[in-house]
């Protein structure tokens, strides 16, 4: 186990060394504060958050296996995806707060202000989050599964952006990883609303 874990620890360390020194190792510059690179790690660390916290919240509020899983793994690869993209800000030399609106490097600089502490695309609201930690068994199931349907659907806006625009390699890659693994979960999240009979909200 520890050899494993040593492992994974290396090739996290290598991604890390690509993303600022470039995928040859040649030592590219690193990306510019304004940078599609710099705001994608910046906006997806934050939409990451609360993915994170939602799905801890819901572990506690059901006994469903299933959706005790898929929260556990919603909440692992998060953090640890959050983690890195903060590592990069870092190994940049680049702060992790931002004087323009969320979403800028997308273009999307007259976005509304978010509203109720939605900041970003498929956030949930302050009002949604403190309603899910009021919940139990399948109302919350059922709450926690549509309102991680559409924090994805969000996030995957977000790095399709980064896909196109972001100009570091490791980080396009984890952006593109990043598009396939919640599409795949968003279908996942159907099906089990559709146990419980619910559907997604438009």
């Amino acid at each position: 186990m520890a050899v494993a874990v040593a492992g994974v620890l290396v090739a996290a360390g290598a991604v890390t060394y690509s993303a600022v020194a470039g995928d040859d190792g040649s030592g590219v510059r690193p990306p510019a504060a304004d940078s599609a690179d710099a705001g994608f790690a910046r906006d997806m660390a934050v939409h990451h958050q609360q993915a994170v916290e939602m799905s801890y919240v819901v572990r506690d509020r059901t006994t469903d296996e299933d959706v005790r899983r898929l929260a556990y793994d919603i909440a692992q690869t998060q953090a640890n995806q959050r983690g890195m993209l903060l590592g990069w800000l870092d190994l940049w030399g680049l702060p992790k707060v931002s004087s323009k609106p969320p979403m800028t490097w997308m273009g999307m600089s007259r976005m509304p202000a978010g509203e109720d502490g939605a900041l970003m695309p498929g956030m949930a609201t302050d009002t949604e989050m403190r309603k899910l930690g009021t919940l139990n068994g399948r109302q919350a199931e059922v709450f926690y599964l549509q309102l991680m349907t559409a924090h994805h659907k969000g996030g995957i806006h977000m790095a399709e952006g980064c896909a196109a625009r972001c100009t570091v390699g490791a980080e396009k890659r984890l952006a593109q990883g990043m598009v396939d693994a919640q599409q795949s979960e968003i279908d996942l999240m159907a099906g089990m609303l559709k146990e419980r009979g619910a559907a997604p909200r438009p």
